[in-house]
């Protein structure tokens, strides 16, 4: 299953949702060409790597035609519209409109209407509703199956809106978080906006204060506007897939050896038994690597030997790459002299995480 991860620990606003998807990969083109379809006034869209605090990350901005008047306030049935006349898939129409109707809920209890009265002012205005609808196209290009965040820090303070001065969270991004997990921060600042609540409430399933177990794909961060003064005011989104985990985890064919008893050997110390047996081991290697992984592999061998009596022997063997091998030999009674050295092939492989065979 393929997952996508919104780590807010600097908030989170539409503009930062939107550049840090495509910064972790998603389809700039078919956003580009998508979002033409909606029928609203001429823009574009600029991208461009900025850096907060010593972290690299995309910046996107909605630019306006300046040849033509911008319209601020909205309904909702008209947006609704908008999304559902412009033909997107199934994916990203369904996450466009779940985002605006959660929106469309807190402002509809804030002011006391029904829904389709609501009106919007701020996420009326073209850049709200590019980045709505931009987020959920990435969400469709990246192919996610499941979508998790971290709790999400607020801010606190005040910010100047159409009505006037509100405290932070501004109340319709306190309620879209009502039942949600959010963080404490020091920042007397927006550090959500109402489109980032949007976004959280409409596309999460599931919340986790740290990063859940998945082997990563692709990370991407997407820089707000202002700096914050202790933090990089970026979003980071992670992309990753849980069907394989630490244990079972197998790097692409293409960046490792096939591993092959027949190409490289190992010598071993050599002895002298007297015994006849047929026997079979199972050799158990763990081996330490510099770089931290553990490896479990079972190897099981037949081999038919004459000896006359039991016996267990134990090798111990070391290499340059640093591995450790023990391994135990147990053989059945046996009738006949023989010095056999045990040859074991390997290859070394490069991985990134552990394999099990």
């Amino acid at each position: 299953m393929r997952i996508l991860y919104f780590d807010c620990f600097s908030g989170i606003s539409g503009d930062m949702s939107l550049a840090a998807l495509v910064d972790a990969g998603a389809d700039v083109s078919y956003i580009e060409t998508e979002l033409a379809k909606i029928k609203i006034e001429p823009f574009s869209l600029s991208w461009k790597r900025v850096n907060k605090r010593g972290i690299s990350a995309m910046k996107m901005d909605v630019i306006l035609d300046p040849n033509v008047m911008p319209q601020h306030h909205r309904h909702y049935s008209e947006i609704v519209e908008a999304i559902v006349g412009a033909g997107f898939s199934p994916r990203a129409t369904a996450l466009s409109l779940a985002i605006f109707e959660k929106i469309a809920i807190a402002e509809a209890k804030i002011h006391g209407i029904p829904v389709e009265k609501v009106h919007f002012h701020e996420v009326g205005a073209i850049d709200s509703i590019v980045d709505v609808i931009g987020v959920a196209l990435a969400i469709d290009s990246l192919a996610v199956d499941r979508i998790l965040s971290s709790p999400v820090p607020l801010g606190s303070g005040t910010v100047n809106c159409d009505h006037g001065i509100y405290p932070v969270p501004a109340p319709a991004t306190l309620e879209m978080m009502r039942g949600l997990p959010i963080a404490q921060t020091p920042y007397k600042l927006e550090m959500t906006t109402p489109t980032g609540a949007g976004i959280i409430s409409g596309t999460v399933d599931h919340f986790s204060a740290s990063l859940p177990p998945m082997i990563i794909e692709s990370i991407g961060y997407g820089a707000g506007t202002r700096d914050l003064p202790n933090q990089p005011n970026v979003l980071r989104v992670v992309i990753g897939n849980t069907e394989a985990n630490a244990v079972d985890w197998q790097v692409q064919p293409e960046l490792i050896q096939a591993h092959d008893h027949q190409h490289h050997e190992h010598h071993h110390h050599p002895h002298n038994d007297e015994h006849t047996h047929e026997h079979k081991h199972e050799h158990t290697h763990e081996h330490s690597h510099e770089h931290g992984h553990t490896h479990e592999h079972e190897h099981g061998h037949s081999h038919e030997h004459k000896h006359d009596h039991n016996h267990e022997h134990t090798h111990e063997h070391s290499h340059d790459d640093k591995h450790n091998h023990n391994h135990e030999h147990t053989h059945t009674p046996s009738v006949e002299k023989h010095t056999h050295p045990h040859k074991h092939d390997e290859t070394k492989s490069v991985q990134q995480a552990p394999i099990k065979h």
